[in-house]
């Protein structure tokens, strides 16, 4: 049987212990032993948020989580700015849209970072604009936005700013409350390393506030009922309980390594498949990289998606090709989650073998030595500002 080895953005590999812990007997959500553990995940999970504010949890993925925000937070015909700068920017425009509201759609290019300087002229010259609905990491194309600075602007301008951190969070540095995030949106599969299935959502005073005033449609996923069970350490509707229980150990091994540590480690394995790529004659996509996922451009005679598919098929190997309109055109590694310094250099040892067989040409063993030269280096810590001293932010 050949063995599946996973390096996808999402989902990612699940650890053993992980593993073991979705397999124990189930226990009923209405009982105190699963408030115990749904108050200690509420813990673990302010912790990777980096908040002191509530993050809630709903049996859906990602997506339903943005919906979440988007009909909790805002009325129809309520304007709101979406950046487009990949599959997942048009994805809030999309869900925007569905529930009514009047979207104004900041297009960038595919792989860059959105010029912060625009997106002020944007919110100048649509007067009554309520929100900014952006992304951490943008997945299709491996790109981290700088949220910081747009922060800056939405808190100047008193305005909503929702970040969908799906992708990025738990590799690449978010600090939610330091730097005026209202909204942040999270999901399981990725670098929280548990199965698709959960989907997270973490609002601060001004988002809370903003709930009352909603008068778009939900039910399942009314925030308020979620806040008022929050409180109680419980849920309005069925949890995925043996998921929650999953998470309880994925959270308790993010703490034992420490935020601070696991957003260096995986800065650097991105550096690593960075200079991999570069090694086999190849180009890096994205324009500001993120450190979750890295973005790869095909050579010309070679569709990303047969690369895909041939590494796959043979090789047991998945990785994730190019969306919407960089299909074909780029693959993207990831290095989130349980994915570690082994894994990416059996990635590479694979790629190279089918990059050979497809007529790429390349000095053989180039990736390898580009990724070990970077694993043996020192890494200094990106996180020496005041800004990543996550105790002195939490207290709690």
């Amino acid at each position: 049987m050949k063995r599946k080895n996973l390096m996808t953005p999402g989902p990612s590999p699940v650890p053993s212990f992980v593993r073991e812990a979705l397999s124990r007997e189930i226990v009923h959500h209405r009982t105190e032993e699963f408030k115990q553990t749904l108050s200690e995940v509420s813990k673990g999970l302010q912790h990777v948020f980096c908040t002191k504010n509530p993050v809630l949890i709903f049996a859906c993925s990602g997506t339903g989580a943005m919906e979440a925000a988007v009909s909790n937070l805002f009325s129809s015909q309520d304007k709101v700015i979406a950046i487009c700068g990949g599959k997942f920017g048009e994805r809030w425009a999309a869900i925007a849209k569905a529930f009514g509201l009047d979207v104004v759609e900041m297009n960038i290019e595919w792989g860059a970072s959105p010029a912060v300087e625009e997106l002020k002229r944007i919110i100048d010259e649509n007067k009554g604009v309520k929100g900014v609905l952006t992304t951490l990491c943008e997945t299709s194309t491996a790109t981290v936005y700088d949220v910081e600075a747009i922060a800056k602007i939405t808190k100047e301008k008193n305005i909503l700013l929702i970040i969908d951190a799906i992708s990025g969070l738990g590799q690449d540095k978010l600090l939610p409350d330091t730097w005026g995030v209202d909204v942040v949106v999270g999901g399981s599969q990725k670098g929280f390393m548990l199965p698709p299935g959960l989907s997270f959502i973490s609002l601060n005073d001004k988002a809370q506030e903003a709930l009352k005033t909603s008068k778009s449609p939900k039910y399942y996923f009314d925030l308020n009922a979620a806040l008022k069970s929050y409180a109680k350490s419980d849920t309005p509707y069925t949890p995925a309980v043996s998921l929650i229980v999953g998470l309880k150990e994925a959270l308790e091994f993010i703490k034992t390594e420490g935020l601070e540590k696991r957003w260096v480690r995986f800065e650097k394995m991105a550096k690593a498949t960075r200079q991999a790529a570069v090694a086999l004659g190849l180009e890096i996509f994205s324009q500001r990289p993120s450190a979750s996922v890295t973005a790869i451009k095909c050579p010309s005679q070679i569709k990303s998606s047969d690369m895909v598919k041939a590494l796959r098929k043979q090789y047991g190997l998945s990785i994730a090709g190019g969306q919407g309109q960089v299909k074909d055109k780029i693959f993207r590694i990831a290095h989130m989650g349980w994915i570690n310094e082994q894994d990416l250099i059996m990635c590479f040892s694979l790629l190279e073998k089918v990059l050979k067989d497809m007529g790429h040409k390349f000095k053989p063993g180039a990736s390898l030595a580009a990724l070990q030269e970077v694993f043996a280096s020192g890494s200094q810590s990106q996180c020496s500002s005041s800004n990543c001293d996550i105790k002195a932010q939490m207290k709690i």
